[in-house]
């Protein structure tokens, strides 16, 4: 068995090491300066914009729920006819979609169906003219 060394650059394949020396390295950085505490004027001036989108953007949501919460109460205050309505609304939107599906259904079903008939048709005409060849052919 042949000896090994490690750290040897006679292999095939591989690259002597680089001699690197302590010239060529780039200077280190001044330590960098750490930043003030407190926020500029520039950046006082972004977050009080940013807070009053926020705040906006909220207050407009709240008034849209105070908005759905008065409509809902004032469907439940007048009997019940809000509620029933948007019921039959929503059914009569399911019923749409289910008499759509089942046009889809009995389309797909009855031109399966018609393709089944012509095959089977097909295959006992063809097959009658194949019997008639081989009796014709045994007599």
């Amino acid at each position: 068995m042949a000896k090994r060394a490690r750290g040897s650059t006679s292999r095939p394949g591989q690259r002597a090491p680089l001699q690197r020396t302590g010239v060529d390295r780039l200077p280190t950085p001044a330590i960098p300066t750490p930043r003030p505490i407190t926020l500029t004027d520039d950046e006082e001036a972004r977050a009080a914009e940013l807070e009053a989108r926020i705040v906006a953007a909220e207050r407009s949501a709240d008034e849209a729920t105070q908005r759905r919460e008065r409509g809902r109460r004032a469907a439940v205050d007048s009997g019940g006819a809000g509620r029933g309505g948007s019921i039959a609304i929503r059914a009569a939107e399911e019923y749409g979609y289910v008499m759509r599906d089942i046009r889809k259904i009995i389309t797909i079903g009855g031109s399966m169906l018609a393709i089944l008939i012509s095959l089977f048709w097909l295959s006992g005409l063809f097959c009658c003219f194949a019997f008639y060849g081989r009796r014709r052919a045994a007599k």
